[in-house]
This record gives C-alpha cells, structure tokens and sequence, in this order.
C-alpha cells in the first residue's frame, strides 16, 4: 500500500513509505539511524547524510552522503544528491546534534558557535535548501530532533538547551508558513541510550561507579525508570512523517518517559 494522502476510498492512513524518498541529517548513529533504518523498512528510499560513514549501511537503493550540516555548503549538496539519486524529495528529518558543557561565561565563542551551528542553523540549512522541492509532493513532512532541554534544563548546558529552544520555535514558524502544504514537527527526546548519552556518562561518571551505572541512573530519573531507545524514539519520527500524522503540524511531541510531568525527583 502506497504512502499516498488519504481520500475517500482510501479511508485508513498508511504507515508505509513506498514510493517516497527521505533525508536523514544526522543518520549514521544514534536516534537519526534507527530513523533511517525504520523509514527504509517501511518502504522509503532513504539519503542518510552525516559526517561519518554509517556503521551499518542500508545498502542499495539508499544512499550515504558525507557531509558537515554545520556547513550550508555542504548541505545544499546533500539536497542535490539526493535529486540526483531518487528524482524527488518527500520527508526530511533533522536529527544531526552535538553536546557541549559549559555555563555563560564557561562556553567559549567558538563552542557556542559550533553548537548553535550543528544543532540549529543546520536545520535552517536543510529546509532553505529542500522545503522547495519537499512543497512538491503531496503528504511531504518535516521532523526535527529536540530535547527536553528545550523545556527545562540541568546546570552546565547553556548552548544545548538554546540550541534546543531555537529548534523547537523553527518548528513552529516552519509549520505556519508552509500549512496546508508540508507539515513540521519537532521530537523532544529525554535520555536515550545513544553514543551521545554513553559519552556523557564517561565523563560525569565518579571513579567508584560505571558509564552503565551512571546511564540507569539517569534512567530511573524518569517515571518509566529508564532511558529510552533510538527505535523507540524512532516510531515517533515515522509516526509524524506519515499520512496518520496528516491533521499534526506545529507540534513538539515529548518522548521522555514521564520526565517533565513530575516534580522534584522520585
């Protein structure tokens, strides 16, 4: 069943992406490869743009596209390719991120640069570059990677909980502008057990505990008592990309285990 708009005679929405192309910023590991890697199960023909080769490529007929989505260059070139590849453009999803430390006066010019420019303008990039050939589909989705940080933050992250902000307000405008033709979304992920998640635990661990003692205990900060998983996280990007998904746009969905319902700690 084709992941075409829904009518009529077509009155149950798909989950399926068959016949239409998606970009992932961000897709070589962590939350954006289960993305990519769930889009292509589901059908899609899928563009995983990335700094760094995927660790597990999904092969023909998808493509990997190296590249700095700091760069606008570079992505612009992602865009392209991704034409070349498959003809047309039809979910795009933002996923590329970094974490750096640091209060006000402790986060360097340079830091904060680095981090507004691989979190936010990134996305800014890659919808100046695509929203136009995007607006050419029918059904066409954008979703953007958050965080709870966007909402509330923890000491020592001053440029990531911006960054997050920012992306949380592109999402919106983005979604004003371009209704009823392409709808955008933003995810607000909290922990999920990626490399990003694992090398934040080497660095905050003390020396008479474990990375893995660290990460379940960050867990048990949520109600559900555990960080998420990228799949997880993942059937929330696909839910948002699809034709269910047709009446949600301007949306930032929490996916954080009950984490900013509660009050205080456990």
């Amino acid at each position: 069943m084709s992941a075409s708009t829904t009518d009529a005679a077509n009155p149950v929405a798909s989950d399926r992406f068959d016949g239409r192309v998606a970009m992932v910023t961000g897709g070589a590991m962590g939350i954006g490869a289960a993305i990519a890697e769930l889009l292509a199960e589901r059908g899609a023909q899928v563009v995983v743009v990335d700094r760094e080769e995927p660790k597990e490529p999904l092969g023909d007929p998808h493509l990997a596209v190296r590249a700095d989505v700091s760069k606008p260059e570079d992505v612009e070139r992602a865009v392209a390719a991704t034409l070349a590849h498959a003809g047309r453009l039809d979910v795009l999803v933002c996923s590329a991120g970094i974490q750096r430390y640091g209060d006000a006066p402790g986060t360097s010019l340079e830091t904060w640069r680095e981090v507004i420019d691989v979190n936010l303008s990134s996305m800014y990039y890659a919808a100046h570059f695509a929203v136009p050939y995007l607006l050419k589909q029918p059904g066409s989705a954008v979703v953007n990677i958050s965080s709870v940080q966007a909402f509330a933050a923890q000491r020592g992250v001053l440029a990531y909980s911006a960054s997050k902000g920012g992306i949380n307000a592109l999402t919106r405008a983005m979604a004003v502008d371009h209704a009823p033709h392409l709808r955008v979304n933003a995810i607000a992920p909290g922990s999920v057990d990626t490399p990003m998640l694992q090398e934040a635990a080497k660095r905050f661990t003390p020396g008479d505990s474990t990375p893995a003692e660290t990460v379940a205990g960050w867990g048990r900060m949520h109600p559900i008592g555990r960080p998420a998983t990228p799949r997880e996280i993942a059937e929330v990007a696909c839910f948002l990309a699809s034709e269910r998904a047709a009446f949600i746009t301007g949306a930032t969905v929490t996916v954080d285990g009950g984490l900013l319902s509660q009050l205080g700690g456990t």
